[in-house]
């Protein structure tokens, strides 16, 4: 799957940036959505993605874009409030080459063309945003372009029958008038009506 045009991913990695900024010392061990995750492994994983997605996109491949997700949940290092926002800033900056959006990358250790590529990084931001925000009770609202790249990939993802349903767990049934964003979050296999 295409999203067909290129798309900045500057306002979403600031949207992920600003929860990031919000998130007390105190919250640090509570609950995500995503199972077995804290808020201080949501916020190592999203360092992680970003470092590995700005590579893909600047099609710098190698050890971070050759690791597979890691099964264990990653942790936040010491300096994770300077080095999140920068891995963030340095995805968006990569992604606005066009060259990013051409030819082929690797992110995770899979190969795919540029702007599926781009398509992911914005589910990534999209979903774990929502996340976040929703472990530390703030307000979240995505930007409009990420969120429909995210949608996009993932209603892709979930009519592939060779995936059998959804990319990252069971499909949560969600109504088709709902929110867009409700409904990625079903599709990304979360509850939208997700609470700590």
């Amino acid at each position: 799957m295409s999203t067909g045009t290129m798309f900045d991913l500057g306002p979403q990695a600031r949207v992920v940036a600003r929860l990031a900024e919000g998130v007390t010392d105190e919250q640090l061990a509570v609950a995500t959505p995503c199972p077995d995750c804290a808020v201080r492994n949501m916020l190592g994983h999203l360092t992680g993605l970003s470092v590995a997605f700005r590579d893909a996109g600047r099609k710098d491949l190698g050890v971070t874009t050759n690791s597979a997700p890691d099964a264990a949940a990653p942790d936040i290092g010491p300096g994770w409030r300077e080095e999140l926002p920068w891995a963030l800033d340095a995805l968006a900056e990569a992604w606005r080459d066009p060259d990013a959006w051409t030819g082929m990358t690797r992110a995770g250790g899979v190969n795919l063309p540029g702007a599926v590529a781009a398509a992911v990084a914005a589910d990534e931001l999209v979903i774990h945003g929502w996340d976040l925000a929703r472990a530390t009770g703030q307000p979240y609202e995505p930007d409009p372009a990420a969120l429909e790249a995210s949608y996009a990939f993932l209603r892709a993802a979930a009519d592939d029958p060779s995936r059998g349903g959804g990319i990252f767990g069971p499909i949560v049934p969600v109504p088709d008038e709902a929110p867009l964003l409700d409904r990625a979050v079903g599709l990304s296999g979360r509850d939208p009506d997700w609470r700590p």
